[in-house]
């Protein structure tokens, strides 16, 4: 009887760890959908094929699945939407601070996100590990303000990047898209979701033939 006893308390006590470690897990909830869309056309489900990806600012396999994607954009035009999720993986040192700036930018002008991101992605081998080892966490923002965001942004709203950059918003922001990953099974870059659904093929650039061969019978059905 106490040994059955013991057993049912200790069921009870790890239930009720669990039950708090679910409680401590819960996102955050955005004010705002995370995710940026790209060309400005929300994703409205059941009526567009809504491609969404999240990709790490500095990392090379994001940069090269880009390319084929926005080119698929450009081809089923107001038939397809994309979201793109910003999603720093740890082990790329500068890559939250990558992210804090597109977030950052945005509450300025959404429309600076994705010139960014492509900045990013054009300039990224300049922020790897290496070539930012012996540099302090100061002086690669301040080259990424001057070489990055002042072109995009314009000199007249730098101030209002750096101000924006160092309040807790844009940290808020990029930790809410780093846990979304996390949350929907996101273990790389860059890894897709269609309509919901994940691609097995996720963590390796996709190309173009390849996004027209899932897309186009799923056009040819709305």
């Amino acid at each position: 009887m106490e040994a059955s006893r013991r057993v049912s308390l200790l069921l009870l006590a790890i239930i009720w760890c669990s039950v708090c470690l679910v409680c401590r897990a819960q996102i955050p909830i955005p004010a705002r959908t995370d995710g940026f869309v790209y060309g400005g056309k929300p994703p409205a489900w059941g009526e567009t094929v809504v491609v969404e990806a999240f990709f790490d600012p500095v990392c090379p396999d994001s940069r090269d699945a880009w390319p084929a994607l926005k080119k698929a954009v450009e081809h089923y035009g107001s038939r397809m939407s994309v979201v793109v999720h910003l999603f720093p993986l740890p082990y790329h040192s500068y890559s939250f601070i990558a992210c804090r700036s597109i977030h950052t930018v945005n509450k300025i002008n959404p429309s600076f996100v994705y010139p960014l991101l492509e900045k990013f992605f054009k300039c990224q081998e300049g922020y790897y590990n290496q070539p930012t080892y012996a540099k302090s966490r100061a002086t690669v923002v301040d080259e990424i303000t001057k070489n990055l965001v002042a072109s995009i942004i314009g000199e007249t709203n730098l101030a209002k990047y750096k101000a924006g950059f160092n309040d807790s918003q844009s940290d808020q922001a990029a930790r809410i898209s780093f846990k979304n990953g996390c949350a929907r099974g996101v273990t790389g870059t860059p890894y897709f979701f269609v309509n919901g659904i994940p691609i097995n093929v996720s963590g390796s650039p996709l190309g173009y033939k390849y996004w027209i061969s899932i897309l186009d019978p799923l056009v040819g059905k709305m």
